[in-house]
């Protein structure tokens, strides 16, 4: 019997990654009246967890471990859903109608009838000179977080190489504790890839008016150590920053070979469709492994882009949910992200790739920062520091294609709110700023 049929009985549905996509999938699935066995399968030694507090509330002692993990043993139980913990699956035999085998490093069999790939992610690796030695870390899963934990209290020193979410994070953390913190970034703005060069700026002068230390345009020549253990940094114009930790965060690289072995279409992601089914037509990829087309409302028909969020893992989850019980309902939604730094919370509403104004909304009083995007006029995108009032408004507003003037946004006394105009038409009736 095929597992599209909510009736259906067999080996059901292996679900490969015990990530948030995973286990939003196994959740949506039985909301959905999806009987047939699930198998939830990760390669880590965990029950499945939350990952956002790793580099904040968990790195300060703030949150225990027990208080990540996703559900209660009886919520599995009660819903039927196999756990299986430190199984690395490194091959699948396919067989008819989506069908298969996953075979596992340990020799273990993991047969379904239909397949899901949630799995994620991993830390892109550095390759300068002394990247082996003891106290290089990285920040991804559990077992980077409890090791970076546990080094700490020794440490008075750590340098963070990269100024992406994750090096921020975990540096605002590293001075709460009292620790002395570097940030090393290549490239010339913060966290340039997700906020445009208003925010970047901001984020910049915030951070370093708390005593983060920062250098942009960073060239890391080597890290250097005695006996095998880190010491420091050595940059490319001589000096030597001191480390007791070296924390990396360049990035990740979404797991594809498992993919790449099925022959799926892999891109940058696994190529799915706006059903999150992969090429194969069977497979479905969720979350920060999917290469998927753009879901915002309006997008340009062949953009297609890689989201690594948690409102992703949940939204896509659910559609790939719907796919794998035969009810077709394409992706469409509206991204948003979050980044807490120290006191400073980040929120970002849309995407704002392509953007030809900004409105920028600051008081410095409240200690609120907010950039508006604008393509053609119309609002695209916000970024939010200590705004989440403003984020709100803008998100509220691109889910219904709603529009914020930009003229009258400019007032930082204006409530967004006030001014939203969910006529499409009203958008004549309001001229944007010259572009800054």
């Amino acid at each position: 019997m095929s597992s599209e049929d909510p009736g259906a009985v067999g080996n059901g549905l292996l679900v490969i990654g015990s990530s948030q996509a995973g286990v939003q999938l196994a959740g949506s699935l039985r909301a959905l009246g999806y009987t047939p066995p699930i198998t939830l399968l990760g390669d880590e030694n965990h029950r499945p967890y939350q990952r956002p507090a790793l580099s904040k509330e968990f790195l300060q002692g703030l949150v225990s471990a027990e208080s990540l993990v996703f559900r209660s043993a009886e919520y599995w139980d009660e819903h039927r859903i196999s756990l299986v913990k430190g199984e690395r699956i490194t091959a699948v035999e396919r067989g008819p109608h989506g069908s298969g085998v996953a075979v596992a490093a340990s020799g273990a069999r993991f047969p379904f009838d239909r397949l899901a790939l949630t799995v994620g992610a991993r830390a892109r690796r550095i390759d300068v000179p002394g990247h082996d030695l003891d106290g290089v870390l990285y920040l991804r899963n559990a077992d980077d977080a409890l090791e970076l934990k546990r080094r700490m209290p020794e440490t008075t020193d750590i340098v963070v190489i990269g100024g992406g979410f994750i090096g921020i994070e975990a540096a605002a953390s590293a001075m709460k504790m009292g620790k002395t913190a570097t940030v090393l970034e290549a490239g010339p703005r913060l966290v340039g890839r997700a906020v445009g060069s208003e925010t970047s700026q901001y984020l910049l002068e915030a951070h370093r008016g708390r005593g983060m230390r920062i250098e942009l345009d960073a060239e890391v020549a080597r890290i250097v150590g005695a006996d095998g253990v880190v010491t420091g940094v050595e940059l490319g114009d001589g000096r030597v920053l001191p480390a007791q930790i070296v924390l990396v965060g360049i990035g990740v690289v979404p797991n594809v070979e498992l993919a790449r072995s099925m022959g799926l279409l892999c891109d940058d992601g696994i190529r799915v469709d706006e059903y999150a089914l992969a090429s194969d037509g069977t497979t479905v990829a969720v979350g920060d492994c999917a290469n998927m087309p753009n879901p915002v409302p309006g997008a340009d028909p062949g953009d297609r882009i890689r989201v690594e969020s948690v409102n992703n893992a949940i939204e896509h989850a659910k559609i790939a949910a719907y796919s794998l019980t035969a009810r077709r309902t394409e992706y469409t939604s509206i991204p948003w992200f979050w980044s807490n730094q120290g006191d400073l919370k980040l929120q970002i509403a849309g995407l704002s790739t392509g953007y030809d104004t900004t409105v920028v909304r600051r008081d410095d009083t409240k200690g609120k920062y907010t950039v508006v995007y604008y393509r053609g006029g119309r609002v695209v995108a916000a970024d939010c520091v200590n705004n989440p009032i403003d984020f709100m408004a803008v998100r509220s507003a691109l889910a219904k294609g709603a529009h914020i003037p930009a003229d009258l946004a400019a007032d930082p006394a204006t409530a967004l709110k006030t001014i939203t105009i969910e006529s499409a038409d009203a958008l004549s009736a309001s001229t944007p700023p010259e572009s800054r």
